[in-house]
């Protein structure tokens, strides 16, 4: 059977087979299967990076992760996508009736079948979320951040043109398109990027015959950068901040201290003044927003000491001390933040 979505490269005396799928296609599933049980190559690549696929093959372990252990290991830029890429996939299904990402799973298992190794192929979605986050400005971070959010509560009407758009692109680049389409240089990062370095993993996997599993739109990026060499040390690279954002987040609450400092030292009564009004606007606007957000009165209580003290470093916040107070009477996990949109 010959189709237009599978793709035959020879790379060095390898037979390279692509399969260029739909995410919302039933046939796209069937195709995998089909062409995997009849190759029985030696190694199939699927476009997985290790995190999304414990949250394919292990859904249940990923929905009761305890959410204070991700953002303990810094890990809450990946909750974020991940949560998205949820939220995402549960209006295709209800649009389309089919679960997106069921050809990532039946490439796994066909993988297992036929006795072949297999090889997760993408990027970790933490290290594309980084790259995203350190290559945009301060407003920037805050039109993606909100986006995001966005993405996971607000359900949209698909459009065709939208619907038919999404049959050529995978999981990862479709639910992250608005974001492409507001930050246009972002689309080297969530597509030219992955691209090589999709291309440098299944050309390095190991045996003769290697079948790789791919959102159709990949396919023309890594067919052109296939043949070359991509350092993936250099595309896993995360840049720390720059040092410009740190000194700008210390420099308001230094000038604040010094300037109670400086009124003590002048004038003794003026500047306690001035300590029990900051202590009084911050510790009541941190107790007010726990009140909207209905927490407990423990965790009020706990964010009115900790503001006045969380305002004055840049790496604080009382929300996380309210949040994480309330989180020792009921730790949330992912599954509650899935169903969020939900409730």
């Amino acid at each position: 059977m010959t189709s237009e979505n599978i793709h035959r490269l020879d790379i060095e005396g390898r037979e390279i087979i692509l399969i260029g799928t739909a995410h919302v296609s039933k046939l796209s599933v069937d195709e995998v299967k089909e062409v995997i049980e009849r190759e029985k190559p030696d190694t199939v690549c699927v476009e997985l990076c290790q995190a999304r696929y414990q949250a394919v093959t292990d859904k249940e372990r990923w929905k009761n992760t305890d959410i204070i252990k991700i953002i303990r290991e810094k890990k809450a830029l990946r909750l974020l996508a991940n949560l998205a890429l949820s939220a995402y996939q549960k209006r295709l299904a209800k649009k389309f009736g089919i679960q997106p990402g069921q050809e990532m799973i039946q490439g796994i298992k066909s993988a297992e079948d036929v006795g072949a190794e297999l090889c997760l192929a993408d990027r970790d979605i933490q290290v594309t979320m980084l790259r995203l986050w350190r290559s945009i400005s301060f407003w920037g971070k805050l039109k993606l951040f909100f986006q995001l959010l966005l993405g996971i509560f607000y359900e949209e009407e698909l459009t065709e043109e939208e619907m038919e758009k999404m049959k050529s692109k995978d999981m990862l680049s479709a639910a992250l398109d608005e974001l492409s389409r507001s930050f246009p240089q972002l689309k080297s990062i969530i597509i030219d990027e992955r691209d090589q370095f999709l291309a440098q993993k299944i050309k390095s996997a190991p045996g003769n015959k290697i079948v790789a599993v791919l959102g159709a739109g990949h396919i023309p990026g890594i067919r052109e950068v296939i043949h070359d060499d991509h350092d993936l040390d250099q595309l896993s690279k995360v840049l720390p901040a720059p040092a410009t954002t740190k000194i700008i987040g210390w420099f308001i609450p230094v000038l604040i201290i010094a300037l109670i400092v400086s009124t003590l030292s002048v004038d003794r009564a003026m500047g306690m003044e001035q300590i029990v009004t900051w202590i009084l606007w911050n510790g009541s606007l941190g107790m007010i927003g726990a009140l909207i957000a209905l927490a407990r009165p423990l965790s009020i209580l706990t964010a009115l000491l900790a503001a006045p003290i969380s305002s004055l470093s840049p790496l604080l916040a009382a929300g996380w001390f309210a949040g994480l107070t309330e989180a020792l009477v009921r730790k949330p996990n992912v599954n509650d933040f899935e169903t969020l949109a939900d409730d």
